[in-house]
């Protein structure tokens, strides 16, 4: 577990990625939401003390249960899936912060769940997160979000709640004097790469590993982003491409863990964009019923590169959070399928209406899930002068 000092650096350290994520500091009258799990109430005790020293109007919500979360997806009814209280829509608009911390009891109770009725829920839901998304492109909401190490991550991902926690204190920087100089350090290099990147007329990517060779499109009015605050631990460099100029094929070979079920080895293959085969070693029928959720689900929403000199995350974390900036050996790259990103929009993210979204390639849906590839890969950028310049390999940018 983690001590106090350290639960106490772990609140510094979110309060930075909020702050950072929207460039100021949080403000008199600011409305911030800390959701949490039961098992992280100590760390969310923290945060709410030190939100009310900075004069911002924290909003506590702790998170269902997994017996609750259960009960719902078993026992309500159609209307109740997509049921949203009154005043959710309200309070979504009106947030300027959340702060969000997983610290779960289990992972694997929704296993037995119809994929479906997840599925309707989530599509439901959507329309708050797009008020959020709206807010953030106004400058006026920033998110982050943590995990708390629990005994039940530490089991799925297969070592000590002990390691767990001490991987969860390296990557995070809890075990020095001051992790926001740690931080605000990497943010800085961070910036360079993403400009050196930004200045490149790409065209598309190619992405090569031992079974990877996927083509992907960036697209026009496109920027890298990254390590901007939210998420914490973030090492990624990402952007959101032009999922109509996708093809060839992807590996996944870390496991994920998505609403209780369990999936290992994801191969997909991609065709002008969409993806026409899908096959995985576990979990093969959930992952298709998931990639058609809607009719953005099983496309392109993120493509996106860990440099393993940032990242001291070193082993499976049964997370998203984490695998997703796992360092290791070769770094990683993963993309999402589902919803892209805005704030990759290289103009003003208030233009990106729905309609400007569908002619510029950036794809739409409720879903978002990360798919991870931790194999030695290079990719190179081809770009439209018909140049190709390598700007990752070996598990670091080329820069």
């Amino acid at each position: 577990m983690l001590t106090e000092k350290q639960l106490n650096r772990y609140a510094d350290v979110l309060l930075w990625g909020l702050q950072t994520a929207r460039n100021r500091k949080a403000a008199e009258k600011d409305l911030v939401l800390v959701r949490f799990d039961l098992k992280a109430v100590r760390l969310a005790e923290i945060l709410y003390a030190k939100l009310l020293k900075a004069g911002a109007h924290p909003l506590l919500r702790m998170n269902p249960t997994s017996s609750m979360q259960q009960d719902y997806y078993t026992l309500a009814n159609d209307k109740q899936l997509v049921y949203i209280p009154p005043g959710e829509e309200a309070l979504f608009a009106g947030l300027n912060g959340s702060i969000s911390i997983y610290a779960p009891e289990s992972l694997t109770h929704l296993s037995k769940i119809n994929p479906k009725r997840i599925a309707k829920a989530a599509v439901a839901k959507k329309k708050l997160r797009d008020l959020m998304d709206k807010r953030e492109a106004q400058g006026k909401f920033s998110w982050t979000l943590c995990i708390f190490p629990t005994a039940e991550l530490a089991k799925h991902a297969g070592i000590t709640q002990k390691s767990y926690s001490a991987q969860v204190v390296r990557a995070c920087f809890l075990n020095t004097r001051s992790p926001v100089a740690e931080w605000r350090r990497i943010y800085k290099e961070a910036k360079s790469i993403k400009q050196w990147l930004n200045r490149m007329p790409i065209a598309y990517l190619h992405v090569e590993s031992e079974n990877v060779d996927l083509h992907i499109a960036l697209g026009e009015n496109r920027k890298w982003v990254g390590i901007s605050g939210r998420n914490i631990p973030s090492f990624e460099i990402f952007v959101s491409p032009d999922w109509r100029g996708t093809r060839g094929t992807y590996y996944a070979d870390q496991p994920s863990y998505r609403s209780g079920n369990y999936v290992q080895g994801v191969r997909l293959k991609f065709e002008k964009g969409r993806i026409v085969k899908i096959r995985a070693v576990k979990g093969q029928n959930f992952v298709k019923q998931q990639l058609g959720m809607d009719e953005g689900a099983g496309r392109l929403g993120e493509f996106s590169l860990t440099d393993k000199r940032f990242s001291r995350i070193s082993t499976f974390m049964a997370n998203t959070l984490f695998d997703e900036n796992y360092g290791g050996t070769h770094g990683n790259c993963h993309i999402a399928l589902g919803s892209s990103y805005s704030n990759t929009y290289s103009r003003n993210p208030l233009d990106l209406t729905k309609q400007l979204k569908r002619k510029l390639g950036f794809n739409q849906s409720a879903l978002h899930w990360d798919f991870i590839n931790t194999e030695k890969k290079r990719v190179r950028a081809h770009l439209k002068s018909g140049k190709k310049v390598t700007i990752y390999e070996n598990g670091k940018f080329k820069y």
